[in-house]
């Protein structure tokens, strides 16, 4: 059951983001974490258009009100620590020009010493689409296939040439180049996403929700389909835990996977990190009021899960 583990970064709008990435990224790898994670909320519609994932009617969390930029969020964590990998999970990559956020991985690879994980998704914000103005929200997975066909481009050998929908490079030199290959990790939702992942993919990044059972069934799905389709490389697999932290257990009859406190959460992580995913990080943002209970929340969470044998 031996997984790695890591920490979601403070991006939410309790935390100040200059002082308190920095220090939790910090404390976060003295503790033992191995990875750092941020996601990419870009706005909070008010009203509300359009409910939460596209879902009729379901709110908005108050927590994405104000949530930092995800590459400038990491960008701070990287001046402060020395091992810990970067990760997004997820960027939502059609709001970015390709060209554009294929130099901001590589930039931060290479000055971090190749500790970028891009987890890239096409999101569901139809506000967000529309404040980005890259491209319409239909054609969000086009849109991805040119940046994952971008980022190969640019991060490969000079010179670069590519020709798109979104993107033209003529032949050209572009550097820095990333330390190393960045890994790229993709959900696999559906059929084409799943065939995108297998074919063009490094890892997968699946969020744990609704038990284990079925995410061990997903992963299975996703392992099979690769064996179908002749794939030989493995396929990492990074799991996103969202929990809703309270400092005495919740006792109610309706509460939800990784709702309570460090126990319940601990307890509810232990059958998933049987299955036997590369890593798992947990998000104890929402239920924390400011960074040094983050910090001391992650303490805990960290030792108890080693405790449990995760």
């Amino acid at each position: 059951m031996a997984a790695r583990l890591g920490l979601s970064l403070p991006q939410t709008r309790q935390f100040d983001i200059g002082r308190d990435v920095p220090e939790v990224a910090r404390t976060a790898e003295e503790i033992g974490y191995e990875s750092l994670w941020v996601f990419e909320r870009a706005l909070f519609p008010d009203p509300a258009t359009q409910g939460l994932y596209g879902v009729p009617n379901l709110p908005w969390p108050d927590l994405y009100r104000g949530v930092a930029e995800p590459l400038v969020t990491l960008t701070l964590a990287a001046t402060a620590t020395r091992r810990a990998r970067l990760g997004t999970s997820v960027l939502v990559a059609p709001l970015h020009g390709p060209f554009q956020l294929a130099r901001a991985l590589a930039t931060l690879d290479a000055a971090s010493g190749g500790r970028v994980v891009a987890g890239l998704g096409t999101g569901w914000s139809l506000d967000e689409y529309a404040a980005a103005g890259v491209a319409p929200f239909e054609e969000r997975g086009q849109v991805l296939d040119e940046v994952l066909d971008v980022c190969r481009a640019v991060w490969g050998p000079d010179p670069v040439s590519y020709e798109g929908r979104l993107t033209r490079i003529e032949s050209a030199v572009v550097a820095p180049k990333p330390a190393r290959p960045i890994p790229i990790l993709l959900p696999a939702f559906s059929k084409k996403a799943l065939t995108r992942l297998v074919d063009r993919g490094d890892g997968w990044q699946p969020v744990a929700t609704g038990g284990a059972d079925q995410l061990a069934a997903q992963w299975r799905q996703v392992q099979d389909f690769a064996a179908d389709r002749g794939r030989t490389e493995p396929i990492q697999s990074v799991a996103r835990i969202n929990t809703r932290y309270s400092a005495k257990a919740y006792d109610g009859a309706d509460r939800q996977p990784f709702q309570g406190n460090v126990d319940q959460i601990v307890s509810d992580l232990v059958p998933y990190a049987e299955i036997g995913l590369d890593e798992y990080f947990v998000d104890l943002q929402d239920g924390t009021r400011d960074a040094e209970e983050l910090k001391d929340l992650a303490a805990e969470v960290y030792t108890a899960a080693r405790a449990a044998g995760i």
